[in-house]
C-alpha cells in the first residue's frame, strides 16, 4: 500500500487520466455521432456498452503490452519508407474515419432524416453493426494514448485506473454530448469535419509525417467556441423576433 502515500504515484494518476480523457474527446465525439442512428430506446445502452468497449480495449492493449510496443518495429519497406504494425492500424484507421466522417457528411447535405425506427432487419444487427465500427475506432484511438502512457509510467495498475477513471467520466458526459450535437446541426457537422482532420493525421502518422496533436485541438476548441457564439446569437434573434 505503499503507493498511497507516493505523491509521484498521484501525479502520474492525475496526469494519465487528463490526457486518456482528451484523447477520448474524438472517440465520444464519433460514438454519439454512430449511435444516433440507433433508435432511441437503444440509443443510451449502444452508448455505454460502446464506451465500456473502449475501456475493455485499452485494459487489454496495455496487458499485451510487450505486443503492442513491437507494433513499432517495421514490418516491410516502401520506396525506403519502413511500414510497421502501428503504421497500417493508423492507416487503415485513418481511413475508415474519412470514409465514414464523409459519408454523414453526404447524408447531411442530402437532408437525410436520422432513422430512429426499428430498422427492418432487426435492432440486433443494428446494435451488432454499430458496435463493431466502435470496437475499430476504439482500437485506432487507444493505440497512441496506451504507447504514450507506457512511456510515461511504468506502474501498469496506475495506467489502469487511469483509463477506467477516464471512462467513467466519459459515460457520464456522453449522454449530455450527444443531445447536444443532435440539437445543434452546424455543432455534428463541425465535429464530423474536424474527424475528417482527425483520420487525415492518422494517415499522415502512419507515414511519419508528425502533426502536433495541440494544434489540432486547439483549432477544434476555437471553432467550437466560435460556433458555441454563432448559437447564441441566433438563439437571441430568434427570441427577440418572437416577442416582436
Amino acid at each position: 500500500m505503499e503507493w498511497l502515500t507516493n505523491p509521484e504515484i498521484w501525479v502520474a494518476l492525475f496526469t494519465l487520466t487528463a490526457l486518456e480523457i482528451v484523447l477520448g474527446i474524438d472517440n465520444i465525439i464519433m460514438i454519439s455521432i454512430l449511435v444516433s442512428r440507433m433508435p432511441k430506446h437503444m440509443q443510451q445502452r449502444t452508448r455505454i456498452f460502446g464506451l465500456a468497449l473502449a475501456m475493455v480495449t485499452r485494459i487489454l492493449l496495455l496487458l499485451s503490452i510487450t505486443w503492442v510496443m513491437r507494433l513499432t518495429d517495421d514490418l516491410f519497406v516502401v520506396f525506403d519508407q519502413g511500414i510497421s504494425g502501428r503504421d497500417l492500424i493508423l492507416f487503415c484507421g485513418g481511413l475508415f474515419l474519412l470514409w465514414k466522417s464523409s459519408q454523414e457528411i453526404f447524408h447531411g447535405l442530402e437532408g437525410e432524416e436520422e432513422s430512429n425506427e426499428e430498422p427492418a432487419g432487426g435492432a440486433g444487427g443494428k446494435f451488432l453493426f454499430t458496435i463493431v465500427q466502435i470496437a475499430i475506432i476504439d482500437i485506432v484511438f487507444s493505440l497512441d494514448s496506451v504507447i504514450t502512457a507506457v512511456g510515461m509510467v511504468s506502474h501498469v495498475p496506475v495506467m489502469i485506473a487511469a483509463i477506467v477513471i477516464a471512462v467513467l467520466v466519459m459515460m457520464l458526459c456522453a449522454k449530455a454530448i450527444s443531445e447536444f450535437i443532435d440539437k445543434h446541426p452546424s455543432l455534428k457537422m463541425l465535429a464530423l469535419s474536424f474527424l475528417m482532420v482527425v483520420g487525415t493525421v492518422l494517415i499522415a502518422e502512419a507515414f511519419d509525417v508528425h502533426v502536433p496533436k495541440g494544434y489540432v485541438y486547439f483549432a477544434m476548441a476555437f471553432s467550437l467556441a466560435v460556433e458555441t457564439i454563432n448559437i447564441r446569437m441566433r438563439t437571441a434573434i430568434a427570441k427577440k423576433r418572437g416577442e416582436q
